[in-house]
């Protein structure tokens, strides 16, 4: 009987999934990727090399695993070639083990041209989107207007759906955000390499893993982006076009929600956010640097800065809750090493009120005031430990009051980036 496991971030993101997806497919037959596209970056460190996958899933590594795109992913056709290319010339094999879902939508260079136009013109109002098209591309699905991968199969139907696209998204792009046109024609050709490039891997995902599950196989199903930035549970409107959390990940991909054994979460062990919107416990301070730069905290989609600050127990616990989390991992450790004092956020208080529940309302949670509680820090280095009892013993104990505060056990232990660096208490996958 296989096992099955969700995966996610529980913040707002870049908390390491791909690391721990990566190490945890020494037992898993398959990665499902089933949201988002490729405005999400997973870093993975092997014996030293560094692999960026961004619609690749970061099973792909692992020379028998086989990885799925589910048709919650919006795809954009060039950047995922792209990354297959680079992939395949480091010498992994990825087309034989790759399976696209006929259902994907189809990120076009409309969808990025009209994303990057819209953060133009909202000014100082911007989302902090990653300029690559996945928001208009879910509005093209929602209005039954786009394209999918199974649709770059059929050239005549493909040709008369991107001329009404064209006609309409370049209408948009001239007439309202004084923005240049896309060339259709050009596109249309584009679109032909496209099909041929991936139509071997373009098939029916759903009925596949169907299919693996009954025979007894074990799946891992990769999040993108963080919980906190899901569509309708995060801090709207500055949350990504997608819902990032666990339910998805039976929609996305076209399996029963009753598979799945466990929902891991994975948090860092403070805080970091990418683009625009509150962000309660953020430091703008020496600390705060300091965390950005041992930490390395740059998107590894874009390159940007991340903000960074002291671990929010509050809006954890409330994704937690949201998703059914039932195990965590807490990532970079070892970026805290060498601090006195560490301090976690444990409550809000709101017009003099302490509250323990997260409002995820932006406008709401700007108004908040983090209430901290501070726990000794320790300078003995945790970089590299593989047993709990290695670790320092402050250390241990701000790990259980995380756990304590957030009310989920903490299953795994990032030490340091590579795969080996890893404290596993208990694997989602052994049942």
């Amino acid at each position: 009987m296989g096992r099955h496991v969700v995966i996610l971030g529980v913040q707002w993101g870049d908390e390491g999934k791909g690391k721990i997806v990566d190490l945890l497919t020494d037992r898993a037959d398959g990665v499902v990727r089933f949201q988002g596209g490729h405005n999400a970056g997973h870093t993975l460190v092997i014996e030293g090399q560094k692999t960026v996958l961004h619609l690749v899933p970061s099973g792909i590594l692992r020379p028998n695993i086989h990885c799925y795109i589910g048709n919650g992913v919006v795809v954009a056709p060039d950047a995922l070639l792209a990354e297959i290319n680079q992939l395949e010339a480091a010498g992994i094999d990825v087309t034989s083990r790759l399976h696209l879902s006929a259902g994907c939508p189809v990120v076009l260079p409309f969808h990025s041209a009209l994303d990057q136009a819209r953060e133009v013109k909202r000014g100082g109002q911007a989302i902090g989107t990653t300029g690559r098209g996945i928001g208009p591309a879910y509005e093209d699905k929602v209005a039954r207007r786009g394209l999918r991968l199974g649709d770059l199969l059929r050239a005549n139907l493909c040709a008369e759906r991107l001329d009404v696209l064209g006609e309409y998204h370049n209408f948009m792009l001239t007439s309202y955000y004084d923005a240049a046109p896309v060339d259709v024609g050009a596109l249309k050709e584009n679109v032909i390499e496209w099909a041929e490039a991936l139509g071997p891997m373009i098939g029916d995902v759903a009925g596949a893993l169907g299919a693996k599950v009954t025979e007894g196989q074990s799946f891992l199903f990769e999040g993108a982006q963080g919980a906190l930035l899901d569509i309708d549970h995060g801090t709207y409107p500055f949350v990504t076009s997608s819902n990032t959390g666990a339910g998805n990940a039976s929609v996305g991909s076209g399996v029963g929600p009753a598979i799945f054994d466990t929902v891991l979460g994975i948090v860092k062990a403070y805080t970091t956010r990418v683009g625009n919107g509150p962000f309660p416990t953020e430091l703008f301070d020496d600390v705060g640097a300091r965390l950005a730069d041992k930490g390395q905290e740059f998107g590894a989609t874009t390159g940007r800065p991340r903000r960074c600050g002291w671990f929010d127990a509050v809006s954890v616990r409330r994704a937690c809750r949201l998703n059914g989390i039932n195990s965590l991992c807490v990532t970079k450790l070892d970026v805290l090493d060498g601090l006195d004092e560490i301090k976690i956020c444990h409550a809000y208080r709101i017009d003099g009120e302490e509250i323990e529940n997260s409002l995820m309302d932006a406008a709401a949670l700007e108004a908040v005031e983090p209430v901290y509680e501070s726990v000794p820090g320790w300078h003995e280095s945790t970089v590299g430990h593989r047993e709990v009892a290695a670790l320092p013993g402050a250390a241990r104990s701000y790990l259980e009051r995380l756990s304590e505060l957030v009310g989920v056990p903490i299953d795994i232990v990032s030490t340091g980036p590579g795969r080996d660096e890893t404290i596993v208490r208990r694997h989602p996958l052994k049942g």
